[in-house]
């Protein structure tokens, strides 16, 4: 079983725990080390109270933890009172407020323990109050700089938190849009092929059983093919076999196909968008060989070039001129069938596909698709 959204989230704040613990273990750490090897470049020896290397580090090591301590607990109150959610302008001015006040803590705690509490003796010629300004001062720099560091990283995961959820938004558009553009994908040809097999029945009784067959395969795989981004390529051209088949029962000898599709196309189980090359076929149907008395040839071509497989379904006519006047109350070739077919392409696959219709050869309309090999990327 995978990880639940639960467990992936307990997950994600042991890992943020982990770093932030590394991160102040090491930055104090690095900190400490500083102050160590300064104290020993810069010690005052003309001093009359020079301390010895114990009692040296000894202050400089409760000074750290001390500092850390004060950074660890003032982490919580910064979350209480909601400053991760506040925008820059409202979080300046609250962050140099909190490092003065970190830093004036950090001084009257280390100061008044050492010289106040202890008793230590004072080892600057400098005066008490001068050196705990600077000392004021340095810590407000240090302790702002902590609290920059510590908001950048969560204005870094806010902003990556951001990107997930528009990306997670835009699948979510991306589904919507697909599942929209295929309950489009209805046959059109639905209540012509009842009316033919109607005809067909006192007819023809048996080739009437084998077009209710083909007509339920139909059915069946728009409804399946629903559910899926792309299905094989020998799916999609069983039931085009199906759809001409039908066709062929309103049209007769005035429907001739040439199929000329590459044997590694057929066995290669290639994906393509489901309906597609129906839509493709249909369309040159209804406006090439349904408007035309005299019927004439469909074309389909199917094979690999280099990274990507072109499909190409020909039909006789003029592009952008209806061939009679019943095809241009039906509207043109680039109607809705084509359109969906083209933005379910791009929603798949992108720049990387595309679908044109080009006036080649001479008296035909040929309807090109690019769809690459590759399959199209997985949604976060």
């Amino acid at each position: 079983m995978g990880a639940t959204p639960i467990d992936t989230e307990a997950k994600l704040q042991r890992a943020k725990a982990r770093l932030y613990v590394l991160c102040q273990l090491g930055g104090w750490g690095i900190f400490l080390a500083m102050q160590l090897g300064f104290s020993r470049a810069f010690a005052d020896h003309s001093s009359p109270a020079v301390r010895d290397k114990l009692t040296d580090t000894a202050l400089n090591v409760m000074v750290i933890l001390l500092g850390l301590a004060l950074t660890h607990y003032a982490r919580p109150l910064m979350t209480r009172w909601g400053w991760k959610q506040l925008g820059w302008r409202a979080l300046v001015p609250r962050i140099l407020l909190m490092g003065f006040g970190l830093s004036f803590l950090w001084s009257a705690l280390g100061y008044g323990y050492s010289y106040g509490v202890v008793g230590l003796p004072w080892p600057s010629k400098y005066s008490p109050w001068l050196i705990f300004m600077v000392s004021l001062l340095n810590g407000t720099f240090l302790m702002i700089g902590w609290q920059c560091v510590y908001f950048f990283y969560h204005i870094f995961e806010r902003l990556q938190r951001m990107q997930v959820e528009q990306l997670r938004l835009a699948a979510n558009v991306k589904e919507a849009e697909l599942r929209a553009l295929k309950s489009q994908v209805n046959p059109h040809f639905l209540f012509n092929s009842l009316n033919s097999l109607r005809a067909l029945i006192d007819e023809d009784a048996p080739r009437a059983r084998e077009a209710v067959t083909r007509l339920a395969n139909m059915l069946r795989y728009s409804l399946q093919s629903g559910q899926l981004e792309t299905v094989p390529f020998e799916d999609e051209l069983r039931i085009v076999e199906d759809y001409l088949a039908l066709e062929q029962i309103r049209h007769e000898q005035r429907l001739q196909v040439r199929w000329e599709i590459a044997e590694s196309v057929v066995n290669g189980g290639l994906p393509v968008p489901p309906m597609l090359l129906q839509t493709l076929v249909e369309n040159a149907v209804k406006y090439g060989i349904g408007t035309r008395r005299e019927g004439g040839e469909l074309r389909i071509t199917a094979r690999i070039e280099g990274a990507a497989l072109r499909i190409r379904v020909t039909n006789p006519g003029e592009l952008g001129e209806p061939a009679s006047a019943a095809a241009a109350r039906a509207g043109s070739s680039t109607g809705v069938g084509l359109r969906n077919a083209s933005e379910r392409l791009q929603l798949l696959y992108g720049d990387r596909a595309s679908l044109s219709l080009l006036s080649e050869p001479a008296g035909c309309v040929t309807a090109d698709v690019l769809i690459p090999l590759n399959p199209p990327a997985k949604s976060p």
